[in-house]
């Protein structure tokens, strides 16, 4: 394995330093804290969809067309609970939380699991763009609400035959098998106008920006404007090039822009700046948590 040690003090430095951070994450951060969307994990809690209908990870099964609502939703209360709802494998969101948590912050993420808050990130200091597992919104949509989705959630599981333990962990009794269908009542519905529930992901043009993500998105921009010029830390996390203009492509550009901020990009596989601000970053190709430990 590589040395990074260099690297890593250089990034301690930059940290202790900094006016302010503001931390980009995606993908590649909640994998390292250990979501994984295909192997072990898939199999112990789809097994039985992998051997009906044959896809082998979560995101395949995310677009298979199911036949019926009643087949969606027990497909998807699962993928919900398992990736909103259960705790996080490794502590890797809270390990960036007791690096940042006495410096003056934000968040910006393209995941859509939560994993910010449950580590203890302060909500008003976060920006989930692309939506929350944790939302259900119209399918039309007919109107700009998104509405929590829990309890829904665990009565989807329930019907499949799924207890939830003290700790919130998802399990099924032995020698039982998980249903793969829930009863057509606990479909989720528009309580306004009665068309069928959807999660509140960023798939394509339905997808609703309700006023908490507005709120958010101004907050996130009065921060930059709060500390225009200053010794910024624009710390990148997992980002790969699925959706680089969201966080990627406008770090670059405002570390470029002020000669007083750094850029950190620390990704598994992917870590690396262009030429214009190379000399005021620093990218490590490992794996994130495994940094952070070391900061």
């Amino acid at each position: 394995m590589r040395d990074y040690s260099g690297q890593v003090e250089k990034i301690r430095t930059v940290l202790e330093e900094a006016d302010a951070v503001i931390i980009g994450a995606g993908a590649g951060m909640s994998a390292s804290a250990g979501f994984s969307y295909s192997g072990e994990r898939f199999q112990k809690y789809f097994y039985d969809y992998e051997q009906k209908y044959g896809f082998h990870d979560m995101y395949s099964g995310g677009f298979y067309p199911f036949k019926s609502m009643e087949e969606f939703w027990a497909y998807w209360s699962r993928y919900i609970y398992i990736n909103r709802y259960m705790d996080v494998p490794k502590p890797v969101y809270e390990r960036l939380f007791e690096l940042v948590k006495d410096k003056d912050y934000f968040a910006i993420t393209t995941n859509v699991d939560h994993c910010f808050q449950k580590a203890g990130f302060d909500k008003h200091r976060l920006f989930y763009t692309q939506g929350d597992y944790g939302l259900f919104q119209c399918n039309r949509p007919c109107h700009e609400n998104t509405y929590d989705n829990e309890s829904m959630v665990k009565e989807m599981l329930k019907a499949q035959g799924y207890e939830i333990g003290a700790d919130g962990a998802l399990c099924m009794p032995e020698g039982r098998a998980p249903k793969m269908a829930v009863p057509s009542e606990l479909v989720p519905r528009c309580p306004k106008c009665g068309e069928p529930m959807s999660m509140n992901l960023r798939a394509d043009n339905t997808f609703v920006e309700d006023e908490g993500w507005h709120n958010a998105a101004e907050r996130y921009s009065e921060f930059f404007r709060r500390h225009d010029g200053m010794r910024i830390l624009y710390l990148e996390l997992g980002i790969g090039a699925n959706t680089p203009v969201i966080i990627k492509y406008p770090f670059w550009r405002m570390t470029a822009e002020n000669p007083q901020a750094a850029y950190v990009c620390i990704n598994l596989g992917e870590a690396y700046a262009p030429e214009n601000i190379r000399k005021r970053s620093i990218c490590i190709d490992s794996d994130i948590g495994e940094i952070l430990y070391k900061l």
